[in-house]
């Protein structure tokens, strides 16, 4: 029996059956219809930056809801303006779906700020993070110098911001002026500054183009939108980074900009920064020919008081010939004094040499050798006793050392240099050793030597040596005489003798000519 109901028919219904892909796809194609391109304001959230593929996905909210956002790799290298986190943007994109999630999302194509508010928060937030990073600081800005001759500009070319600062530079001190062309409005700003900057540091002179002294990065008043691509990183960074010293002359007095805070100088206006980087020329020429005048009557009054004290030197100096009174006289006291001392000397010199000659007489002489003749035999004499007390004296400490000399003395004696012999000994004997051993090892060495240099080590390779009768070797067959006797000594010393049938005067027999073979060369 079958425990199973058995089948029913189930009503068909008159509702259209649909895939999954099929609801999504035609989801997507009524948002995208729908809602072709679209403005939404919202807060950022979420983000992250770029991913690794270049894409960028965030999320957009306000107080009540919230939708997903993506900017594709290529939409992203093109924003003039990249979102933050927190900050109030309006975003303009396309609204679509992704099926693969069932989550609906806008594609963005452009995104900017949401109003002045949220631009000078993102202006606060990005000078708090240069300042951090040093870019800001006071001992990075370099002096500005005092009579450059080259400036260069960055501004745009037929504004009124460039012709105010040439003629301002004319006025004051015409000079060689560079113009670098860029936008100072815009999403392209930015960069073509920091571009503009950057060049100019990079110019050497070699390609015709002189380097700048000073730059001016310059624009005309303008909103806070029109100024902002000064306030770019970019921007920021490249004015840091110049090695040229930079003046920052962007907007009017009360317009700040982030390029304000790195540049070295920053002018209230485009003319300001023309009056701080020249100076006037017609003062500068007025003061260099005053200080002409003053060196002029300085140099003046120099030289009269100098000839005034040359005057009074001269006055005070005596005349040549009292100068040379003094001098003179001692010379000519001196002349006179030297001719009375060569006559007392050589009178001198005759008085020693005559008493000199005196002593030396032959009863002088002779009276000299009796003396030393007497002290002669004198010392004779006394010699014999003199010998007996030294030889009493050296038998008195003999027989006192000889007292002192007992058997147990002697036998210690004995005893240490018997031990003091057995360890010479036994080290002579080790030494002996020592120098038989290297001895037999050297001798050892030049018999292997020897064996190897001697020609029977030759006559063991296969080669004989031929000696005469007398038993000496033969070197060349021209010393050898027909009917000699040879004797030729193989390995071993096995010796046969021969005698010699041709002399070295005889001519070797020629070979005989082989008869020519078919094939052989002619």
């Amino acid at each position: 029996m079958n425990d199973q109901p058995a089948p029913t028919d189930s009503p068909r219904s008159n509702v259209a059956e649909f895939s999954v892909s099929e609801i999504s796809f035609a989801v997507k194609r009524t948002i995208e219809d729908r809602f072709d391109r679209v403005r939404i304001r919202g807060e950022v959230s979420g983000w992250r930056g770029p991913h690794s593929s270049g894409h960028a996905y965030f999320t957009l909210k306000d107080e009540k809801a919230r939708i997903d956002a993506v900017i594709w790799r290529g939409a992203f290298s093109k924003l003039s303006f990249l979102p933050e986190e927190g900050l109030e943007v309006i975003a303009t994109g396309k609204l679509t779906t992704y099926p693969g999630s069932s989550k609906y999302q806008v594609v963005i194509d452009n995104i900017e700020p949401a109003g002045a508010g949220a631009l000078m928060a993102l202006l606060e937030e990005r000078r708090r993070k240069l300042a951090a990073e040093g870019l800001f600081a006071e001992e990075r800005k370099q002096l500005l110098p005092y009579m450059p001759r080259v400036i260069g500009v960055v501004t745009s070319p037929t504004g009124a911001v460039i012709r105010d600062i040439m003629h301002r530079i004319n006025d004051r001190f015409p000079l060689h002026v560079i113009v670098w062309p860029v936008r100072v409005q815009g999403d392209t700003c930015g960069a073509e500054v920091a571009n503009a900057i950057r060049g100019f540091n990079a110019l050497d002179g070699s390609q015709g183009i002189a380097r700048p002294d000073v730059l001016i990065v310059a624009r005309g008043g303008g909103s806070l939108e029109d100024l902002w691509g000064f306030n770019e990183e970019a921007v920021v960074r490249a004015a840091a980074e110049s090695m040229i010293p930079l003046v920052s002359a962007v907007g009017h007095e009360t317009d700040w900009t982030l390029i304000d805070h790195a540049a070295d100088v920053r002018a209230p206006t485009p003319t300001g920064a023309a009056e701080i980087a020249v100076p006037v020329r017609a003062e500068l020429e007025a003061h260099v020919a005053q200080l002409g005048a003053r060196l002029k009557s300085g140099i003046g009054r120099l030289a009269d008081r100098k000839r005034d004290a040359l005057r009074a030197a001269s006055r005070a100096l005596p005349a040549p010939d009292g100068l040379l009174a003094m001098p003179r006289q001692n010379f000519d006291n001196l002349e006179r004094r030297l001719a009375q001392g060569l006559g007392t000397n050589v009178t001198a010199k005759r008085s020693a040499y005559a008493l000199a000659a005196g002593r030396l007489n032959p009863n002088r002489l002779a009276a000299l050798a009796d003396r030393d003749r007497r002290s002669l035999e004198r010392f004779e004499r006394d010699l014999p006793r003199a010998l007996r007390r030294v030889a009493d004296r050296k038998g008195e400490a003999l027989k006192l050392r000889a007292s002192r000399l007992t058997i147990s003395g002697i036998d210690r004696q004995r005893r240490l240099g018997s031990d003091r012999l057995g360890e010479l000994s036994a080290r002579l004997f080790r030494a002996l050793d020592l120098r038989l051993t290297d001895a037999r090892n050297t001798l050892d060495q030049k018999g292997r030597l020897l064996k190897t240099l001697s020609y029977e080590s030759v006559l063991d390779r296969g080669f004989s040596l031929v000696r005469d009768d007398k038993d000496q070797p033969v070197k060349r067959a021209s010393g050898v005489k027909k009917g000699a006797t040879l004797t030729i000594e193989f390995a071993g010393r096995e010796r046969v003798g021969v005698v010699a049938t041709e002399g070295s005067g005889s001519t070797p027999p020629k070979p005989k000519k082989k008869p020519p073979q078919q094939g052989d060369l002619f």
